[in-house]
């Protein structure tokens, strides 16, 4: 038997960033993709993630900080390259950056930590298109940076999972070439 969730997981697409438009969440409805992004794997009870929330004016005053960060680093950069490269938060109407953030514990190790911090990530994706919304979760060149990762007020051992984009597509998403699960599969047999 399929359930309406294994259904939607089977066609599930993410929708470029390029390609989406406003109407984003309203305030209530990014609340709940919130609270959905903490209900994830978490041993210890540690909640060893947290959440940033771009929306608005805030979005334009980012990527200006992406470009001054940008330039600084590829002083080579074309003003082509620069629009394409920090015009980020602007795509699309609500971005959620998820930021990974260990707790120092003896018997839970950090890469359980940001595995759960990856589930954050996902949770809040499929959250978003169950709503209606596009959404995709990027992780670009400023995800890595420590400059930007400075300006976020990233501690020394927070690292970002990723920046789920949520607004309406433009268009409907194209199917993509998915794996061969059976190559990717070992069976087991005792």
């Amino acid at each position: 038997m399929t359930t309406d969730t294994v259904a939607f997981l089977q066609t599930r697409r993410s929708v470029l960033a390029r390609n989406m438009t406003t109407p984003g969440p309203d305030a209530t409805q990014l609340r709940t993709l919130l609270e959905i992004g903490a209900r994830v794997p978490d041993h210890g009870k540690l909640a060893p993630w947290r959440f940033l929330v771009f929306s608005g004016a805030a979005r334009t005053a980012f990527d200006d900080r992406l470009r001054t960060v940008y330039t600084q680093r590829h002083p080579e950069a074309d003003a082509a390259d620069i629009a394409t490269s920090c015009t980020c938060m602007v795509r699309a109407p609500l971005v959620i950056g998820v930021v990974s953030s260990p707790k120092q514990h003896p018997k839970i190790p950090d890469w359980e930590q940001h595995l759960s911090a990856g589930a954050a990530c996902q949770n809040i994706l499929i959250a978003a298109q169950s709503m209606g919304f596009a959404a995709q979760w990027l992780t670009q060149w400023y995800a890595y940076d420590e400059t930007v990762h400075a300006h976020l007020g990233l501690s020394g051992t927070e690292r970002l999972a990723g920046f789920i984009y949520v607004g309406t597509a433009v268009e409907p998403p194209k199917e993509r070439a998915r794996p061969d699960v059976d190559e990717l599969t070992t069976h087991w047999d005792v």
